[in-house]
C-alpha cells in the first residue's frame, strides 16, 4: 500500500511546515511503514540552522520517523479521530551522517510492540543506502480533550 501527501494528511494532523513526510512507499498497518522525505533548500529550518552550511536538524529527522510510525499505528488504532498522539520517549538516538539539501530520506519504522497503549518503534533513516540516523521511539494515543 502506498500513500501520497494528501492521504497522509487524512491520517495525521500535521500540516506545513510540520508535515515532514512526502509519501509512504510501503505500509503494513500496525507493523511497518517506509516513508520518503525529499529534503530541499526551501525548507524553512535551513534559514536558521547553519545557513552557510545547511544541515537538517536531527530532531526533525526523528520527527519525520515518528510521523511515518504514526501513520501505521493510527491506521491500526480504533477511534483515532477522537484521539491525539503524544511522543512519550526517545531512546538510543544516534545521528551518523549529516542530511543536506538534495538528499532523499528513506524513513523505515517498525513497531516492536504495543503494550498498555504505548507503541514502541524502531526507526532508521537512510540517504541512498547509508544509515544517517536511528532511534527507538515511543508514542501513545490519548483521548482528545474538549475545549
Amino acid at each position: 500500500m502506498e500513500l501520497n501527501a494528501q492521504d497522509i494528511m487524512k491520517v495525521l494532523p500535521h500540516r506545513y511546515p510540520f508535515l515532514l513526510v512526502d509519501r509512504i512507499v510501503e505500509l503494513e498497518v500496525g507493523t511497518r511503514a517506509v516513508g520518503i522525505k525529499n529534503v530541499t533548500i526551501n525548507e524553512p529550518f535551513f534559514q536558521g540552522h547553519f545557513p552557510d552550511h545547511p544541515i537538517m536538524p536531527g530532531v526533525l529527522i526523528l520527527e519525520a520517523l515518528a510521523q511515518v510510525g504514526g501513520v501505521t499505528a493510527a491506521l491500526a488504532e480504533k477511534d483515532v479521530d477522537d484521539k491525539v498522539t503524544y511522543f512519550v520517549g526517545i531512546d538510543k538516538a544516534r545521528f551518523r551522517k549529516p542530511v543536506t539539501p538534495g538528499d532523499v530520506l528513506r524513513l523505515e519504522m517498525d513497531i516492536k510492540y504495543c503494550k498498555r497503549g504505548i507503541y514502541c518503534f524502531e526507526g532508521k533513516a537512510y540517504v541512498e543506502d547509508k544509515l544517517v540516523a536511528q532511534a527507538e521511539l515511543k508514542a501513545t494515543f490519548a483521548p482528545r480533550e474538549e475545549s
